[in-house]
């Protein structure tokens, strides 16, 4: 029988630009200890850990832990692409919840390099082989870094269905940094408008500009994972509890449909969304405050319709009426989001789970959604996999 998992502490340190962060065991280990003093426990209270992290070597989990305490705990490295960190919080809730462990640290971290990502083994397939095949095949403009015409393909297609002008992701844009102004945390807190987005150089003409897409960026965040015993014994906070979650990968449909947006996960996250849902017994329309993977506007947008946050082909007026902010239907990306606060790609989802937990805490100062009771976190890796964790304020 699974059993109730709370998130006891968090913690997270201000994200930066690369070459502007300390070394990835000192990120990781500072955020480390934000959780563990958040939390109230030590590190010798911790049973297991599992890292993530996407650009680094083998065992990079235990360089960076062995900075707070080399206790030999298992600790496991995980490795999703963007999803990274919300893989380590799945497993770290899975080990809770089936009992094989009472408290878990799940820690992401990430060291970037400027620039568009890049594979780094150019010897053996890549794992995006079939994503390329099949963005070269539906979008082509192979001069444009592949990652653009993943997400940008996708707006394109709700563009071209739709009729969604590039305004729409405009819009998007300037929302998260009107929410990230109020994150000291956030890589980027200046407050830009519609018009200086769309105003922002022309990555692909007609579909992005810069602005638009998520920066490259450093960083690390930590959430320690426990049983309600564990909590209870030690006095540890259960106000935020797990209610559900859930992962999945790719079905044919990614390549089949001929679609970008099943390419860039659009069914992935429908169906992990729709389990949890399931699961807790709730509906969209129940929830208070989303994090969602808004590594570009475009992703944003597309994501609202498969998380069930609006109608499919109800984006645009979802963002016309202002149903994604304060004041609307569901505050989505109070963090100001990926494009924001910035994408260190292991980090990312241990991020979201700790902005989620402040939030249903009462803790999120100006960013504070009123009441919020139930959040609702989705973080997505091309290759692929997709996980989505619902909080609940107990």
């Amino acid at each position: 029988m699974s059993r109730d998992v709370f998130v006891a502490g968090v913690g997270m340190i201000p994200f930066t630009k690369p070459g502007a962060n300390e070394p990835y065991p000192q990120m990781a280990a500072r955020a480390t200890r934000a959780a563990l003093a958040d939390a109230g426990i030590g590190y010798e209270r911790i049973q297991q850990a599992y890292v993530g992290y996407v650009y680094g070597d083998s065992t990079a989990g235990q360089r960076a832990v062995y900075e707070v305490g080399m206790t030999g705990i298992p600790v496991v490295n995980v490795n999703n692409n963007c999803s990274t960190g919300s893989t380590a919080l799945f497993l770290a809730r899975q080990a809770v919840a089936s009992g094989a462990a009472d408290c878990v640290l799940a820690l992401g971290f990430e060291h970037m390099s400027p620039g568009a990502l890049g594979s780094v083994f150019k010897d053996r397939p890549s794992p995006f082989e079939r994503f390329d095949v099949a963005t070269d095949e539906l979008v082509g403009n192979a001069q444009i870094p592949l990652a653009l015409r993943y997400f940008g393909g996708a707006g394109l297609a709700h563009m071209q269905q739709y009729g969604t002008p590039l305004s729409t992701f405009a819009q998007i844009r300037a929302k998260a940094s009107r929410h990230a102004a109020n994150n000291p945390l956030a890589l980027f807190r200046n407050v830009v408008t519609e018009e200086e987005v769309m105003n922002s150089p022309v990555m692909w003409p007609g579909v992005m500009t810069r602005l638009m897409a998520c920066p490259p960026t450093c960083g690390s965040a930590a959430a320690i994972i426990c049983s309600e015993a564990f909590a209870k014994s030690h006095g540890l906070d259960r106000r935020v509890r797990i209610r559900a979650q859930a992962m999945t990968t790719d079905r044919p449909v990614t390549f089949e449909a001929r679609d970008m947006r099943e390419v860039v996960g659009f069914s992935m996250a429908r169906d992990a969304a729709q389990q949890v849902y399931e699961a807790a017994g709730i509906a969209p329309q129940d929830l208070d405050v989303v994090e969602l993977h808004d590594c570009f506007a475009q992703n944003e947008l597309v994501s609202y319709e498969a998380l069930g946050l609006c109608p499919v082909g109800g984006a645009e007026k979802f963002v016309n009426d202002g149903d994604n902010t304060y004041g609307g239907k569901v505050v989505t990306n109070p963090s100001g989001g990926l494009l924001s606060k910035g994408h260190p790609l292991g980090a990312t989802g241990l991020a979201q789970c700790t902005e989620l937990v402040q939030q249903l805490r009462g803790a999120a100062d100006k960013r504070q959604v009123e009441g919020a009771r139930l959040a609702l976190q989705h973080n997505l890796g091309l290759g692929g996999a997709c996980v989505v964790t619902l909080y609940e304020r107990v």
